[in-house]
């Protein structure tokens, strides 16, 4: 049976392989075409105010661009967020970059990536310019709640995406293995193997998954689809290659954030330990100085993927600092922006190839694992060294995970606890 006999039928249907459907329906508003300003305006508004993460922005999206402007109708939004949440990648990111392709072309495609992107890339770019220059210690403190603070958002993202992405005990075990690669001694080639192995996990245990089967939306011609996906691959093969003639060039910082980029299933948390394995161990930055950006970027509004922008400045020699960051925050985005592009037309096709839903259920699962093991190593052994920081950092958490906290509060919180403690007199 050939792809185009098995589309699904219908909105809210189920397709022919009894798996429910999520089209990317073309049944729109009819609006007139829009602008890419206009497009940058509304998602720069966006990049402003949108805290708390993926699903959050989802949310925010959902009512700035359905039930505001009617951009696009609920049901294209939710086969956008379907589709998308399949692919490695910042899922907002390509959601939002979808919505200004289906409302001014690739200009505003272009226009609400950047918008949504610059606020929060800006303000972390600023933090790792200044925060050389501020020294004592009082700034330590304020380092060290910015690193209890990732402690909580990282336990949170792990206990929340456990929940949902290893409901059962295969995908539980498939967890479980790949944190004990990466518990003890880790690496960037250790991380891919358990993806790979995850990926083999799902393919043999989990053959009654079944992940949502998107239909393709008209408006990306499948020449430009293979396109795109043929130089996701290139430049996945190629810049590594390139990187090599200068181990700590431009090139070398690109290859290492667009790998990144490349194999992060799961949303922004699960990059940190591909970016600290890539840049700790060679020289790069500090352990120190990764975590308290980790830290920042809690605060920030926007795509937890901006914490790029703040480790390129970091990485880079004397006054490069703001074309290295430029090089790691497009380096981390264009291969989830690329995917996105060309699974608009190719995702609907390839999942209904024999074992693709299997196979994407381990590697979800496999990414749990790996978040696992980068909670306790670095975020745990970096940041927590005395009963007081396991207080603050489990205070953290559960307002994060009982009380539904925003993740600000916690980056004040956590902040605020650090300074008091240091500016509290010590008995002799």
């Amino acid at each position: 049976m050939t792809g185009d006999d098995q589309k699904c039928e219908g909105n809210a249907g189920r397709d022919r392989c009894g798996r429910t459907a999520t089209v990317l329906s073309t049944d729109v508003p009819a609006l007139a075409p829009g602008s890419a300003a206009e497009t940058f305006r509304a998602s720069f508004k966006l990049g402003l105010t949108s805290f708390g993460g993926p699903i959050a922005h989802l949310g925010y999206f959902e009512r700035a661009y359905v039930r505001e402007r009617r951009w696009l109708d609920g049901s294209e939004y939710a086969g956008l967020v379907a589709m998308c949440q399949l692919l490695p990648g910042p899922t907002s990111s390509q959601v939002g970059f979808l919505i200004g392709f289906r409302r001014a072309g690739w200009l505003g495609a272009l226009a609400a990536w950047a918008g949504f992107t610059l606020p929060s890339a800006l303000l972390m770019y600023a933090f790792a310019v200044l925060t050389p220059q501020v020294r004592g210690p009082l700034m330590q403190a304020v380092l060290h709640g910015l690193l209890l603070t990732a402690v909580a958002v990282v336990a949170q993202a792990v206990w929340s995406m456990a929940r949902t992405l290893c409901p059962d005990r295969e995908r539980t075990a498939i967890a479980l293995a790949a944190a004990a690669m990466l518990l003890f001694h880790s690496s960037g080639a250790i991380q891919l193997a358990a993806m790979f192995l995850g990926a083999l996990g799902g393919w043999s245990l989990c053959r009654t998954i079944q992940l949502p089967c998107v239909t393709p939306v008209v408006g990306i011609d499948l020449r430009i689809a293979w396109m795109a996906l043929a130089l996701f691959c290139g430049l996945l093969l190629a810049l590594p290659a390139l990187a090599r003639f200068a181990p700590h060039g431009p090139l070398a910082l690109a290859s290492i954030f667009y790998r990144a980029g490349a194999f992060v299933f799961g949303g922004g948390h699960v990059v940190l330990p591909l970016l600290r394995e890539a840049l700790v161990p060679d020289g790069w930055i500090s352990d120190d100085t990764f975590l308290a950006g980790y830290g920042f970027a809690q605060g920030m509004p926007g795509p937890l993927f901006t914490i790029a922008a703040y480790l390129g400045a970091a990485s880079a020699p004397a006054h490069a600092s703001g074309l290295w960051a430029a090089v790691a925050l497009i380096a981390i985005f264009l291969p989830g922006l690329l995917l996105a592009i060309a699974g608009l037309s190719l995702l609907g096709r390839l999942m209904h190839i024999k074992g693709t839903q299997a196979i994407l259920a381990g590697v979800n699962a496999s990414v749990v694992g790996i978040l696992g093991a980068a909670l306790y190593n670095p975020v745990w052994v970096s940041a927590v060294g005395s009963g007081t920081d396991v207080a603050i950092a489990v205070t953290g958490f559960v307002l994060l995970e009982r009380w539904r906290a925003p993740p600000i509060a916690i980056v004040l919180l956590c902040v605020l606890a650090s300074v008091a403690i240091a500016l509290v007199p010590r008995t002799q």
